[in-house]
């Protein structure tokens, strides 16, 4: 079994974003040579997910308004007590969750129809990183 690792760094300008990250994930994978496998992909910050869903504006925007709904921004969160104002970040983090599985069949992410990879960023405009670790044959 051969794995392979690479890191993902983004740096956003706004606090919250969403980017299509399956190309970077696909080009980490014909990097590795690997044929059938799985293909690891992990936000590396706690106020950060990944998730795979279509690609499609009107559902981004959607997915930002329910996470929003349950985890409003600006609200008075015993998390920042601490001194920071981010504890809805933390809480849409356990929504979207901080990493997916993908399957890797014939040296292809092998996605539903529409599936995409996305890096979601609630707490930006500084450095951070997702790893993707590819293992296979």
């Amino acid at each position: 079994m051969k794995s392979h690792t690479e890191y993902l760094w983004f740096n956003t300008a706004k606090r919250r974003e969403y980017i299509n990250i399956t190309e970077k994930v696909a080009n980490a994978l014909a990097k590795s040579g690997i044929k059938e496998g799985m293909a690891l992909v992990s936000a590396m910050h706690i106020t950060a997910g990944v998730y795979v869903n279509d690609a499609e504006s009107g559902l981004i925007a959607d997915i930002d308004e329910w996470l929003d709904g349950l985890a409003p921004f600006g609200k008075d969160y015993r998390h920042h007590r601490t001194g920071e104002d981010n504890g809805d970040a933390h809480l849409k983090n356990l929504l979207v969750h901080h990493q997916v599985v993908i399957p890797v069949t014939e040296g292809k992410l092998d996605f539903g129809p529409w599936q995409q990879v996305y890096y979601a960023e609630f707490d930006g405009r500084r450095r951070k990183r997702v790893v993707v670790k590819i293992i296979g044959e």
